[in-house]
């Protein structure tokens, strides 16, 4: 695993404005099939991690954003491929949802977002927001 170069992945924390939060599901055949995590995707090469996050959104759930604000970083081995997610917080502004690359998807409320079977490389993510949530 330590010669596996790491994978740099965007994630978007998108909270509506009743204070949910999108999350989606990733469908039967994708790696991490079954399970929940904030939607985004690889990092292409010379593309910065705001136009990713953009870019992913309108692909994989026909939606568009605005980004507000770095939210954290997570180095996560899999079997497979080392993920280096880079989340930012974003704000949704339009566009109806339509699945693509998940198989589902659920605003829900902070407090539940620990219920949920999360992807690994996702938890730390709602470990945080969880703190947040305290911190109120």
């Amino acid at each position: 695993m330590e010669d596996m170069k790491w994978i740099e992945v965007a994630a978007a924390i998108i909270e509506n404005e009743a204070g949910s939060i999108l999350i989606a599901r990733r469908k039967a055949g994708k790696s991490q099939a079954g399970l929940w995590e904030f939607p985004g995707g690889k990092i292409e090469p010379g593309e910065s991690i705001e136009a990713c996050i953009r870019r992913e959104l309108m692909e994989e759930l026909q939606i568009e954003i605005t980004i507000k604000s770095y939210f954290g970083m997570h180095e996560h081995p899999y079997e497979t491929a080392n993920i280096r997610l880079i989340a930012y917080k974003v704000t949704y502004l339009r566009g109806d949802i339509r699945l693509i690359d998940h198989d589902a998807y659920r605003w829900v409320r902070r407090e539940e977002l620990t219920e949920i079977a999360f992807a690994p490389a996702d938890v730390l993510f709602v470990q945080m927001l969880q703190a947040e949530l305290e911190e109120k």
